[in-house]
């Protein structure tokens, strides 16, 4: 059995907090340079430039790379066999903390009554699963809320089928219109239950920009969705072009023979996602 402190946890969470913030991962840029090169309307191009502008600058003056640094959801795959010494979800959110105060990122997260401001960006949204082996992974995606905001779930008749599932997500995306600030990575949750969609959406978006999914026929169904979804023209920041979305990255599930539930959670271009392993 293996022993990690909760300060490691903490020290581990406000690093990430940090960097999330400031600095684009590799295949982000990446995404977006491939978006530039096959852009087709000369606007578009010159929106992509300077995104991939914005994001060196942020890099290299340690500034958020977008003024809404989003609520903090963490992911952490718990080996089975290692023990935390000291609370593991009190640790988390001690290391959200200080990443925020330290990083000078933008506390955004309010009581959702009173409307009144935490002061911390905590409590962070924080998703546990166990794993087998004797590591932690933690990884960190702040989600702004430009882009939070125009995600849906619905629950569909199995008779709507694959069809059905398809015009749903390629309808959501077009309906979120500019306000998502495309170009979009879309995370997609297919099956389950009505929680479990949602979370399959979500934790789909910590794929690596574009890595397909290992069954092919869903890695077809991601690429056909893509090009619908570009072919509707809305484009980079909604202004026109071929590049509304960077990926759409699906995960499933099996559901009830008599559900079909379908989950859309929209990133925007500045997709922060940071993770470790302990």
């Amino acid at each position: 059995m293996r022993e990690i402190g909760a300060q490691q946890i903490t020290d581990a969470v406000a690093k990430l907090t940090i960097e999330a913030g400031i600095r684009l991962e590799s295949d982000i840029i990446q995404g977006i340079e491939k978006a530039k090169n096959r852009e087709i309307s000369p606007l578009a191009k010159n929106i992509l430039e300077l995104l991939l502008v914005n994001a060196d600058i942020a890099a290299r003056q340690q500034i958020p790379v977008c003024q809404d640094t989003g609520v903090a959801v963490i992911f952490v795959e718990l080996g089975q066999e290692v023990h935390i010494i000291g609370e593991l979800e009190k640790a988390i959110q001690a290391g959200v903390r200080s990443g925020y105060e330290k990083g000078y990122l933008r506390k955004s997260v309010c009581d959702p009554i009173t409307r009144v401001n935490t002061g911390t960006n905590t409590p962070a949204v924080v998703h546990i699963e166990l794993a087998p082996g004797e590591k932690v992974k933690i990884s960190m995606l702040p989600k702004g809320c430009g882009s939070e905001n125009m995600s849906g779930l619905t629950m569909l008749p199995p008779s709507a089928g694959l069809q059905g599932m398809k015009d749903f997500v390629v309808n959501q995306v077009v309906k979120a219109g500019p306000n998502p600030c495309p170009p979009l990575v879309v995370g997609v949750g297919m099956g389950g239950t009505f929680e479990k969609a949602a979370l399959l959406a979500k934790k789909a978006l910590l794929r690596p920009l574009g890595m397909a999914n290992p069954r092919s026929d869903v890695a077809a169904l991601e690429e056909d969705i893509l090009q619908q979804i570009n072919e509707q023209g809305q484009g980079v920041q909604g202004l026109g072009g071929n590049n509304t979305a960077l990926a759409v990255h699906i995960d499933l599930f099996p559901s009830h023979i008599a559900s079909l539930p379908v989950a859309v959670n929209i990133q925007c271009h500045a997709h922060r996602h940071k993770e470790v392993v302990l």
